[in-house]
């Protein structure tokens, strides 16, 4: 029989691979991408005091300033750190230009939804024989307020008919000469 011990493994030799290991945390990686060479420098001489290697004095006059000035940047640092680790909203945060943008897809839409029943309702209408509501609109108005003179219908039709008539009557007409 076989037993599922291992050997064991001599002093300064490496033990077998027993599977992935842990990473361990290594330097921090901070994106300082735009940010201006004078803010990198405060904000490393704000974290060497906050970490004790430095005096709030030895840094002020590193980087050519007053201690108030100093105390200012720093106080504005650890507000930013609060901030950064006050807890985020779930999900997705929507801006009010993500919101305004929103709103006008929903009108477009509620727009086009209105045209298409307005269009099923005239159909429906023409297809019942019924006479859909007079149609309202600004040239109307502006019809009533001025005064035209009445136009003349002419009727194209009625008098291509009497052409055609006039044409044909004097052959077809039995009282004429023979």
């Amino acid at each position: 029989m076989t037993s599922n011990v291992s050997p064991p493994v001599p002093r300064g030799a490496a033990a077998p691979d027993s599977g992935p290991k842990p990473k361990r945390p290594g330097a921090p990686k901070l994106a300082t991408d735009g940010v201006s060479a004078e803010a990198r420098r405060q904000a490393a001489a704000v974290l060497e005091v906050l970490a004790g290697v430095r005096t709030p004095a030895e840094v002020a006059q590193q980087l050519a300033m007053s201690l108030t000035r100093y105390y200012i940047i720093e106080s504005r640092a650890l507000h930013g750190l609060l901030a950064a680790c006050e807890a985020r909203p779930r999900g997705k945060v929507r801006s009010p230009a993500s919101e305004l943008a929103a709103v006008r897809r929903d009108c477009e839409q509620l727009r086009r939804q209105v045209a298409r029943q307005q269009a099923l309702l005239r159909v429906t209408e023409r297809a019942m024989g019924l006479a859909g509501p007079p149609a309202t609109s600004s040239k109307a108005d502006d019809k009533s307020t001025k005064k035209r003179r009445p136009r003349k219908p002419k009727a194209r039709a009625l008098q291509a008919a009497a052409v055609l008539q006039a044409a044909a009557a004097p052959a077809a007409d039995p009282s004429g000469p023979p």
